[in-house]
């Protein structure tokens, strides 16, 4: 989820407190594009970018956050992050520089799909999201989707579940950004997110799960359906929440 944001005044934070800051702040700025949940500023020390993330979204537990994105991290999927202060509502990460994709490419659709696996294989105890307890209220689609998951088997891993092409960064390799949604869900959520918010043709679709599913060889088409209609209806229930159309 992100918006453009115009000028404003901008003042420098103190830094000093935290032992991983020693240097004077450089190029302290808000970044252009904006989330929901936070206001987001960039900012050089020692030559080397961070990112600053002031919260917005008190309702988050920014401790999971901070945890998920590390171990994300050691896999090589997400940027490390450094400082948590809830006290001042607060995070600091390192800066990933890279850009964001509208239309996906078969190689980037093969990235992501490993991307994916990778986030997926972390372990990570966490209560399972309950997605019926998310709807305010549900159409006749939402609860057939929900009658078609009871015939196949629920595959709960650690997943991003925001997967908006906004939180999908583009380098030499492919990392995922805002983990404030993470938690343990049915992996195809993940999975059914990628192809709704790039709307993947058929073929396309069909090489993404070919490529994530390479070495189980089974997936199943009708689930994945049915995860791509709950994720659309929760999507558009957060954004009727946020007041945007």
């Amino acid at each position: 989820m992100a918006m453009l944001l115009g000028v404003r005044h901008i003042v420098k934070p103190d830094l000093s407190k935290y032992s991983y800051f020693s240097g004077p702040i450089e190029n302290f700025s808000l970044l252009p594009i904006q989330g929901f949940c936070n206001e987001n500023y960039s900012f050089m020390m020692d030559e080397k970018k961070y990112l600053l993330r002031k919260f917005k979204d008190q309702s988050i537990d920014r401790a999971v956050e901070f945890k998920v994105q590390n171990l994300a991290y050691e896999k090589n999927i997400a940027a490390k992050a450094l400082i948590l202060d809830k006290e001042n509502g607060l995070m600091i990460c390192e800066y990933l520089d890279g850009h964001h994709k509208d239309v996906l490419t078969r190689s980037d659709l093969k990235n992501i799909a490993n991307v994916l696996k990778k986030l997926h294989s972390i372990t990570f105890e966490s209560t399972p999201l309950d997605l019926e307890d998310q709807f305010k209220e549900m159409s006749k689609d939402d609860i057939q989707a929900f009658e078609t998951l009871k015939q196949y088997p629920v595959q709960y891993r650690l997943c991003h579940n925001d997967l908006n092409p906004k939180n999908i960064l583009f380098l030499d390799d492919v990392k995922l950004i805002d983990w404030e949604y993470a938690a343990c869900n049915d992996r195809y959520f993940d999975l059914a997110a990628v192809s709704v918010e790039f709307k993947l043709s058929i073929q396309d679709e069909n090489y993404f799960l070919e490529n994530y599913f390479v070495s189980e060889k089974v997936f199943y088409i009708e689930k994945l359906n049915a995860y791509k209609t709950i994720y659309s209806t929760l999507c558009k229930q957060w954004f009727e929440e946020q007041g945007i159309k």
